[in-house]
């Protein structure tokens, strides 16, 4: 079920991503009165495909005017993007037979450049306007709520032991730079590509430098920096096997069976080594220390509840929540420029973390969650609109590219040239599709 939920997920976001995209494309192109020959979900490779305004017998029969529309609608096998078929535009289709025909006023290429300009850019349009849409959405519906950087401590794993850091460090400033968002320091550590880190270790000031070879391991290592939590007493349940060991809120226990403790991550493999068994507990209590009689249960839990880390939670009106919506869509877009920054630097070994929709099915929660669902939609949307803007042809961003250049010099490229240029950028996309699926099936094997 888990699996199915995930799958819905990832098909239903797709698939609304792709035609706000498309959207971009075919309502420029109606403004312009092009023609726009198809509007497909999915590709119909071979002229097969699952459901088509005019090759669909059970919709003829129901809509019979259909086979007049300018516009045949479908959706295709193929769940490896969309497309706009545009007439007298060289696309994937690589349909060269209309260029044999004389140019036509309903077609791309009798437009004027700034028209066929705003014809490809408005798939990415519509994806960032989106993104600002949903992010406003959010604010405005659930606002925003993380653990602040701010007097938070971190507990590290073995790869940032290794470069220096200690359980208890507080970050004050990466390169200068103040994180606020907790949960982004390892983001901002691999997408900054950090140099120094100036931190608070007990009462003194320290900078650690940071070794750029190890980029690679902090892009590949998840969960480095954990939340360092005081092994301090919210409280006890009721029903558990120490509800009357004489614990109160606010104790902290600074070591277990006489072996020193500073967070709870240290005490959880001695609770594990102590499992079924009584133990002693030194605790703090101020201004007393006591020891305390403990019993640990089978799983290693004495049946207490810590006190739970500073969340920091922002409510927004519904002006409010605009700005705060642009500043977040802001953010996101510049984490992820830098994301494809550390990309084309093959030394940050950042290739190995592309993913295909593998990939993106686990960022989907197990369980429906229409928060997470309409979050995750708006990164996307962001990604698939930056990845558009690519120089690549077969991209929008290529034909952007020879659009603009067309506009600065006043020469068009040829057809024959567009047509090379076009096959290249599809032999770049397919290696690159290639990359995440066999990334991708890598991380499941190991």
């Amino acid at each position: 079920m888990t699996v199915l939920i995930k799958i819905l997920q990832v098909v239903l976001a797709l698939s609304i991503l792709i035609i706000i995209h498309e959207a971009g494309h075919f309502s420029f192109a109606k403004l312009f009165r092009i023609r726009v020959e198809k509007f497909f979900l999915f590709f119909d490779i071979g002229g097969n495909c699952l459901f088509s305004t005019k090759r669909s017998r059970w919709f003829a029969r129901l809509f019979p005017k259909a086979a007049e529309w300018e516009t045949e609608y479908g959706i295709g096998w193929l769940p490896l993007g969309g497309y706009c078929k545009i007439a007298g535009m060289i696309d994937e289709s690589l349909d060269t037979e209309q260029l044999k025909r004389a140019p036509q006023s309903w077609e791309f290429r009798t437009h004027n450049p700034w028209q066929r300009l705003l014809v490809m850019a408005g798939g990415v349009m519509y994806n960032f306007i989106f993104a600002i849409i949903a992010f406003c959405m959010i604010m405005a519906i659930w606002g925003q709520s993380y653990i602040p950087n701010e007097g938070s401590a971190i507990y590290p794993d073995s790869l940032a032991t290794e470069m220096g850091f200690r359980p208890g460090d507080r970050i004050l400033d990466f390169d200068g730079y103040v994180p606020e968002n907790f949960g982004m320091l390892q983001a901002d550590l691999a997408r900054r590509n950090v140099r120094q880190v100036r931190l608070l270790r007990g009462g003194d000031t320290l900078s650690l430098y940071i070794d750029g070879a190890m980029l690679p391991e902090v892009l590949n290592t998840p969960m480095m920096f954990d939340l360092a939590v005081p092994f301090v007493i919210d409280s006890l349940a009721s029903d558990g096997i120490n509800a009357d060991a004489g614990l109160q809120r606010g104790d902290r226990i600074v070591a277990i069976d006489s072996k020193p403790v500073s967070f709870l991550q240290d005490a959880r493999p001695l609770l594990a080594e102590l499992s079924g068994r009584q133990t002693t507990a030194t605790v703090l209590r101020e201004p007393d220390t006591l020891l305390v009689a403990l019993q640990v249960d089978s799983t290693g839990r004495i049946g207490a509840y810590m006190k739970s880390p500073e969340i920091r939670r922002m409510k927004y009106t519904g002006l409010q929540a605009i700005p705060a919506g642009l500043k977040l869509t802001g953010s996101t877009l510049g984490g992820y420029l830098r994301d494809l920054k550390l990309l084309a630097t093959p030394s940050s070994g950042a290739y190995k973390s592309v993913g295909s929709f593998i990939a993106i099915g686990q960022v989907f929660p197990s369980a429906w969650d229409w928060y997470q669902f309409v979050y995750l939609m708006a990164i996307f949307s962001i990604m698939l609109g930056v990845m558009n803007l690519l120089p690549i042809p077969g991209l929008d961003g290529g034909h952007i590219v020879f659009t603009i250049y067309e506009i600065i010099t006043g020469r068009k490229p040829s057809d024959r040239f567009m047509m090379a240029a076009q096959m290249v950028g599809m032999i770049l996309l397919l290696a690159l599709m290639m990359l995440a699926f066999s990334n991708d099936i890598g991380r499941l094997i190991h």
